[in-house]
């Protein structure tokens, strides 16, 4: 489908752009599907652009729609970069409206997000806008329509909104629940607006290429979304600097030893470095720092840089096993308010089931050994500190990196963490101990960026960068 307004490939709406390259990436559930992704002016307009890669990332063909204003939060370019395809931002004569959502025209209608009064607009037939004008061709023409709302939680609550929506809804017109928090109706994730939009077309009879493909087993399974790095990379040092003043974090590091006997132990070859960058890092934004230290292999002291003393905004508690650093963190937690936790520490997943008092007799000619989990630090955060961001890690040992990101995934749903750094130690140039590291940051929305191989110095920055992107 195309808007022609001469020859010229710039006024063709389908016109091939590098931007398509991704297009089925991660599947072919919306293969040859045109969806209209209408913008409104809210706040919460940036997300719609990971919504129309991920759309666009599942095979979709994304036709943008702005009302003027959107462009006052982001530029017309950042769309059609987005897309690939020309942005609708005012109709002429070509009659934009009509050769996108007429009879047949595109597969389905979605206005993310949508504001109360885009929303108070189409319920009374009034359509002044470009995206309005589209929603009432689309309605006539019985084109599918979904609308994600966003705006204040008062506003949402207004008894005539409310009516408003039940108008709608009852011509057939989808909403999308926001997510209710912090006194704002927040717009609902990208991963979810896929789902519905999957869901919506499928319940019409639309052709739908099966589920989502290559992505785990169970049906409909939610797929990973690849983030750009550099848009974590690119954050100004001062913006995190300032953000992260302090602030008080908790951050563990190093491994845990579980006694055999009382010289024998178990553990595993964290060195602790990364740990120890992350503080470096933490101590240069000026936050106030607590460190759970257990053994580490780096000989780096941490130190003020001018008094070459320790650090007057740290404080440091050296723990040996992992019932000692579990016991320390929920003390701390308890004692005090923080506003970020950070888990880089490599605690021993299992420990001997009896602790032998005395000395096992090293004549012995075999020695059988029964091993019981430790318990897990990171699932009990959340119940000490409930609004706390939790950073937790994940460490394998030669696994395709779909296998991390589901693990990661678990890690954060056991935990109700906000993020997990995940890393393979297997790899060769980021072994354990290595000054190397090659991380995946993924979120609670199955979202992930994948940092190459960096100094654990470079790491520990861009961790503390993506944690500003994600608290601020």
């Amino acid at each position: 489908m195309s808007i022609n307004a001469g020859d010229d490939k710039k006024n063709d709406l389908s016109y091939s752009h590098p931007s398509k390259d991704i297009k089925s990436t991660l599947g072919n559930v919306l293969l040859n599907k045109k969806i209209i992704l209408c913008v409104t002016a809210s706040v919460a307009c940036y997300k719609s652009i990971d919504l129309i890669r991920l759309l666009m990332r599942h095979g979709a063909e994304v036709f943008v729609v702005i009302s003027k204003t959107v462009e006052k939060f982001i530029s017309k370019d950042y769309f059609v970069w987005a897309s690939g395809n020309k942005v609708v931002s005012e109709l002429t004569g070509d009659l934009e409206h009509i050769l996108l959502a007429d009879c047949g025209r595109s597969d389905l209608v979605i206005v993310y997000p949508s504001t109360a009064n885009t929303i108070g607009k189409f319920a009374n037939g009034i359509d002044d806008t470009p995206p309005t004008s589209v929603l009432s061709v689309a309605l006539g023409s019985k084109t599918p329509i979904v609308i994600a709302p966003a705006m204040h939680e008062s506003m949402y609550d207004n008894d005539i909104i409310k009516e408003n929506i039940a108008k709608l809804e009852k011509k057939n017109v989808v909403f999308i629940n926001p997510k209710i928090e912090e006194g704002k109706a927040k717009i609902v994730d990208t991963e979810s607006a896929l789902l519905s939009i999957v869901k919506i077309l499928k319940q019409r009879n639309f052709s739908i290429d099966g589920d989502f493909e290559g992505r785990g087993k169970n049906a409909g399974e939610m797929p990973f979304t690849r983030k750009p790095e550099k848009t974590i990379f690119e954050i100004k040092d001062h913006y995190v600097k300032n953000f992260f003043k302090d602030k008080r974090i908790l951050i563990s590091i190093g491994s845990t030893i579980e006694y055999i006997d009382p010289i024998r132990i178990i553990s595993n070859t964290s060195s602790g470095k990364m740990g120890i960058s992350l503080v470096k890092n933490a101590l240069k934004f000026e936050s106030d720092i607590t460190i759970v230290k257990g053994l580490t292999h780096s000989h780096e002291k941490i130190t003020n840089e001018q008094t070459k003393g320790p650090p007057s905004n740290l404080k440091e508690i050296c723990v040996t096993t992992s019932q000692q650093m579990r016991d320390e963190i929920i003390k701390e937690l308890s004692s005090f308010k923080y506003d970020l936790v950070i888990l880089a520490a490599a605690v021993s997943d299992f420990r001997p089931s009896n602790f032998s008092n005395n000395k096992i007799n090293s004549d012995m000619s075999s020695l059988t050994l029964t091993f019981v989990p430790t318990l897990k630090i990171v699932n009990e955060i959340k119940g000490v500190c409930r609004g706390i961001f939790l950073v937790a890690f994940k460490a394998d040992y030669d696994v395709p990196i779909e296998m991390l990101l589901h693990k990661s995934y678990k890690k954060i749903v056991d935990a109700n963490a906000d993020l997990v750094v995940a890393n393979d130690v297997g790899k060769k140039d980021t072994h354990i101990g290595s000054d190397l590291n090659e991380v995946l940051l993924i979120d609670r929305h199955k979202n992930y960026y994948h940092f190459p191989i960096q100094n654990k110095n470079d790491v520990a920055l861009n961790i503390f960068k993506a944690v500003y992107l994600y608290m601020s």
